[in-house]
């Protein structure tokens, strides 16, 4: 097939499928949105995996379709065309499955990857903790080992979701003798269980898709490990470089449908007779063409990446926290108020508040940049 015809393929199906069954949620979800439609968003996921747009660059061997990095381009831009929702399924088939393709047992990936796959099983990350945000070496969750089993203490924050999901990837100490990077495992835990209590974290949009995960006393299998025991430092930081990554691509199917929307907003309020106005929606449309291409770059580099991963999270966390003051820019001085009960925010003004995030979860644009200039720069610490 070649990549017109599965262009074509790609565009037929979400035609008839978010034409039909799954008009209700065009354009739900997504950055500060993720609170939308989760149980339709959710048959969604599975719509994607009985059809087999669900890990399309695995290897076939493994589930997947092994389809071309070009093909995999052109499914994420029919989906941004079409307006279609907000993945749930991002962590499970972006984070966790490439890392389970990378590290995992074939068993591990026999029971783990079919339920990614399928679209019926999600998954969250819990790695950053009050005092460990960026930070990750300084992780205080410890995992004791009992037998076949690690029994879990700690707290996690910020876990996207973790309230739908199914199963958490767990950054935890299992060698208290050891500090920084050593002695830490990388551990996947099931989250219906004794336990484990999930707060969510009100953000100032209103909405909360964050969350405070506590773990007392909650288990998961020794063979639920990857990796080594202590080598869970090298696990979780290529996981990182993959969500980095080749998961951009899928972020920007949120992030252009975010600027189409801009686009037209400064139409409506003739911001785009401004001409400074109208040069920031030109870079705002460049910038977003030079992340597409980078997380092609990343995702076209051979084996795990590395410090391009902290490349592409500072490039989209800076274009996003840009495109949302540029929202409330063109929206003008109706950006400053609500229309009145029940108060509820312009999409300008969720996308202005939202993306102070960017600039902070995943890493924070200040490690980033140390991160960059340390290891691919030679830059002293």
């Amino acid at each position: 097939m070649t990549d017109e015809e599965f262009r074509a393929e790609v565009r037929g199906w979400l035609e008839a499928n978010l034409g039909g069954d799954f008009a209700d949620v065009v354009g739900a979800g997504g950055p500060g949105h993720e609170h939308e439609a989760h149980e339709r968003r959710m048959a969604w996921e599975r719509r994607l995996g009985e059809a087999g747009w669900i890990g399309l660059g695995w290897p076939v061997e493994h589930g997947g379709r092994g389809l071309s990095l070009v093909q995999q381009v052109i499914f994420h831009e029919e989906c941004a065309r079409a307006g279609a929702p907000g993945r749930l399924g991002h962590m499970s088939e972006q984070l966790v499955g490439p890392t389970l393709l990378a590290f995992g047992t074939p068993e591990q990936r026999a029971r783990l990857l079919p339920g990614i796959l399928s679209g019926e099983v999600l998954w969250c990350q819990g790695y950053s903790e009050p005092g460990a945000g960026s930070d990750l070496a300084g992780v205080r969750t410890r995992a004791v080992r009992r037998g076949d089993q690690y029994e879990i203490t700690g707290q996690k924050v910020w876990t996207s979701l973790a309230h739908l999901a199914d199963w958490c990837f767990v950054l935890a100490r299992t060698d208290p003798a050891e500090s920084r990077h050593r002695g830490l495992s990388y551990l996947l835990v099931p989250m219906d269980q004794p336990g484990i209590e999930i707060r969510p974290i009100t953000q100032i949009t209103g909405t909360s898709e964050f969350n405070e995960v506590f773990f007392d006393g909650a288990v998961t299998a020794v063979d639920n490990r990857i990796g080594a025991e202590g080598e869970g430092w090298k696990v979780a930081m290529a996981t990182l470089a993959f969500e980095r990554g080749v998961a951009t691509l899928g972020q920007q199917v949120g992030f252009e449908r975010e600027l189409s929307a801009v686009v037209e907003l400064a139409r409506s309020t003739g911001a785009l007779d401004d001409p400074e106005l109208r040069t920031r929606v030109t870079e705002a449309w460049i910038g977003l063409k030079v992340l597409r291409y980078s997380a092609i770059h990343t995702m076209a580099a051979a084996g795990v990446p590395g410090v391009e991963g902290s490349i592409s999270k500072l490039q989209w966390a800076v274009w996003h926290r840009d495109l949302g003051e540029l929202a409330v820019d063109v929206a003008g001085s109706g950006a400053l108020v609500t229309d009145g009960p029940p108060y509820e925010l312009t999409d300008a003004q969720r996308l202005f508040l939202y993306t102070r995030s960017d600039t902070i979860y995943g890493g924070t644009n200040e490690v980033q940049r140390n991160i960059i200039a340390e290891r691919l720069l030679g830059l002293p610490r």
